[in-house]
């Protein structure tokens, strides 16, 4: 299914992602190029809320430009399936090699703003991001790598945990608790 027809399909979960989806429609249709960061602006993401079996925790990351707790995931760069994407992206910046996809419809979407940073020596302008989330499950017992140039820090943490453990305010009040209750709801 094409992208733009996944996310008209999609059922939002709150007044957040009703309107960020509205929003990401809207970029898709204004522009040609989200799919790339040739768009400075506004391009597409995709994360992985990534649980063990037991879904009790969550496999975080330590961001650098964040500086904080974050979930794994990261840029499009012109591919379409968004998940392909969320799944590579966690294997680099974990280091595990076995994934499981809980369910091929995205978990959730979100409109990200990104503060402006240096990255590889070079700024990059605050821009926005267009992220689709996809529930994955991975083994608590894979070797967890840090991939050093983007990140400091792996390791699962606590449901309940999660929220203590990022430093971004907005992120962890509107984004960690809301994919947290959308679990606890999420039958497999």
């Amino acid at each position: 299914m094409e992208l733009k027809q996944q996310i008209e399909n999609y059922r939002p979960y709150n007044e957040q992602e009703e309107k960020d989806k509205q929003i990401m429609l809207k970029y898709m249709n204004t522009f040609d190029d989200v799919l790339t960061r040739k768009n400075e602006f506004v391009h597409f993401t995709a994360s992985g809320w990534v649980v063990n079996k037991e879904k009790t925790k969550v496999l975080m990351v330590y961001h650098n430009i964040y500086n904080s707790w974050a979930w794994p995931g990261g840029h499009a760069d012109g591919e379409t399936d968004l998940q392909g994407t969320a799944i590579r992206e966690l294997k680099e910046e974990t280091g595990v090699k076995n994934v499981n996809v809980l369910s091929d419809e995205m978990f959730s979407l979100e409109i990200l703003c990104v503060n402006g940073h240096v990255k590889k020596e070079n700024y990059v302008s605050s821009h926005i991001h267009l992220n689709l989330t996809y529930l994955l499950e991975v083994d608590e017992k894979e070797v967890l790598q840090i991939k050093e140039d983007e990140n400091s820090g792996v390791k699962w943490i606590p449901l309940e945990e999660v929220e203590k453990e990022s430093n971004e305010e907005w992120i962890r009040e509107n984004i960690y608790r809301k994919l947290n209750e959308k679990l606890k709801k999420y039958e497999i």
